[in-house]
């Protein structure tokens, strides 16, 4: 999702992929295929269920261009974040965090341009996915500023976005008041 007065100012693709842990070396070789297949330049992974990454761990699932990256920690076995970057195209870095979003500023390298990009992972819970839509609808962005906003948010627009019938009508309000009040944009998946 973008905000509704601004437009991607680069073409870069994007990899987004709730991989539900990483902790499996088949899953390793799952994700890396994925990225290579999906020729992207930025890969947002969510639910990681790590605490820490280095450099000798991405490269477990990782093509080597992908070299520069920001995450958030899991908590226990639940949770976690992690935005990767190819640093030959753009600079990323960390401007903001909470239980459920990272935010990592982009520069490119080629024409200076900056952007924001905000990987989230929302609570499954009722109570979870209240506290997570209040602090998803307190962020502030300039209105010049690019801003994508991607992830798992464990939460819906209407009753059509279920793969099974009915669905929390309240929830789908709170989500999408959210969305209006940030004046964002929902991106086609491709």
């Amino acid at each position: 999702m973008f905000p509704m007065n601004s437009s991607p100012s680069e073409l870069w693709k994007i990899l987004s992929w709730n991989v539900r842990g990483l902790n499996s070396e088949r899953r390793w070789d799952a994700i890396r295929d994925k990225i290579v297949e999906s020729d992207c330049d930025i890969v947002c992974l969510q639910e990681t269920k790590k605490e820490n990454f280095d450099a000798q761990f991405i490269k477990k699932f990782c093509p080597r261009e992908f070299d520069g990256w920001e995450f958030l920690p899991s908590l226990g076995a639940s949770g976690g974040l992690l935005v990767i970057l190819k640093t030959r195209l753009f600079t990323g870095d960390l401007i903001f965090n909470n239980e459920f979003a990272i935010s990592v500023e982009f520069t490119s390298l080629h024409n200076s341009k900056n952007w924001i990009l905000t990987n989230v992972y929302g609570p499954c819970s009722t109570e979870g996915k209240t506290l997570f839509t209040n602090c998803i609808k307190s962020i502030e962005t300039l209105d010049e500023t690019d801003w994508i906003v991607l992830g798992d948010f464990n939460l819906l627009r209407s009753p059509e976005s279920r793969n099974r019938p009915r669905g929390d009508l309240n929830e789908m309000s709170m989500f999408n008041e959210a969305i209006s009040l940030l004046g964002l944009n929902e991106i086609p998946l491709q």
